[in-house]
């Protein structure tokens, strides 16, 4: 068993494996992304070029080369009008939909490998990974429903509450409607963490949909993994938008441009399934050794 992965981490110490894994398998685990999510990527850049946008550059009108890259931020891409490339993006959404999971558990799958210092190929975890495809894809509707009814369900509280709030004074409103939004946020962070183990579970341990697992394994972790998460995001966000303003000032908005930007994605993607899979395989390793201390005290009582 490799040391590293089967010892409780600390905040930091997540943090350093992340990169530090990130860095030493980078080849194996965004190949794994780029072989399920370049197909799409590529439809999605083929329909770009069919409904008239230009490849190298799109800049928008003006009389100088800062008006023109300004413009051309601004102005929206010319959009397909025709039926045929509206049902092309709904096709191409839902197969992203479909393939970025299966992505994210053959990653998990070649981490519990090097977890276990075993052998692995690209293929061998892909295949393993599509032998879970309908628990997986079953169990992420439903946190994708959960995740729907925690933020809608706010959301229309907050609005009423704005509402009423105001016929009090506006001032009330609004600051009613601060104070709720800060809690739901928190809230529904709170319970997205503790849920969004599930994931793990299913693939892992076959145990679909897994929420009553993940609740258990992040108990005692929930605020440092959404600290975790928080970081995560931050990370991420930081790094996508510096890559697409960047380029977006030489390139407009052309399809080489959602290229660059489709690939960085993918990157960003392979962070964040590398965290969550050091984090899952942390709550486990507490989880076991908070058992197996159960069983001592039991045996010596």
């Amino acid at each position: 068993m490799n040391i590293q992965f089967n010892k409780p981490k600390g905040f930091s110490e997540i943090l350093d494996h992340t990169f530090s894994l990130s860095k030493n398998r980078f080849k194996d685990f965004y190949m794994i992304l780029l072989i399920l999510m370049g197909p799409v990527y590529v439809i999605q850049a083929l329909m770009q070029l069919f409904s008239g946008v230009s490849f190298f550059r799109q800049l928008g009108s003006g009389d100088v080369w800062y008006k023109k890259i300004l413009s051309g931020l601004i102005e929206t891409e010319p959009a397909a009008t025709n039926i045929g490339s509206d049902i092309g993006i709904i096709i191409t959404g839902i197969i992203s939909f479909l393939l970025l999971p299966i992505a994210e558990a053959a990653i998990l799958l070649a981490m519990n490998r090097i977890r276990r210092n075993e052998e692995y190929t690209i293929q061998s975890v892909i295949k393993e990974a599509f032998s879970r495809f309908w628990p997986i894809i079953g169990s992420t509707i439903l946190f994708a429903i959960i995740t729907f009814g925690l933020i809608a369900t706010p959301f229309i509280i907050i609005a009423l509450t704005g509402v009423i709030g105001s016929f009090i004074h506006p001032a009330v409103g609004i600051v009613f409607s601060i104070i709720l939004i800060l809690g739901f946020a928190v809230l529904i962070g709170y319970l997205l963490t503790r849920w969004s183990f599930y994931f793990g579970s299913v693939v892992l341990d076959h145990d679909a949909p897994g929420l009553t697992n993940s609740w258990r394994l992040a108990g005692k972790r929930t605020w440092i993994l959404m600290a975790l998460y928080v970081l995560f995001f931050l990370i991420i966000s930081c790094i996508s938008s510096a890559v697409e303003i960047t380029f977006s000032l030489f390139l407009g908005n052309s399809v080489l441009l959602s290229i660059i930007v489709n690939l960085v994605t993918l990157f960003t993607t392979m962070i964040l399934c590398i965290g969550y899979g050091i984090m899952y395989f942390d709550l486990k390793t507490r989880h076991d050794a908070d058992d197996l201390k159960e069983l001592i005290d039991d045996f010596h009582q």
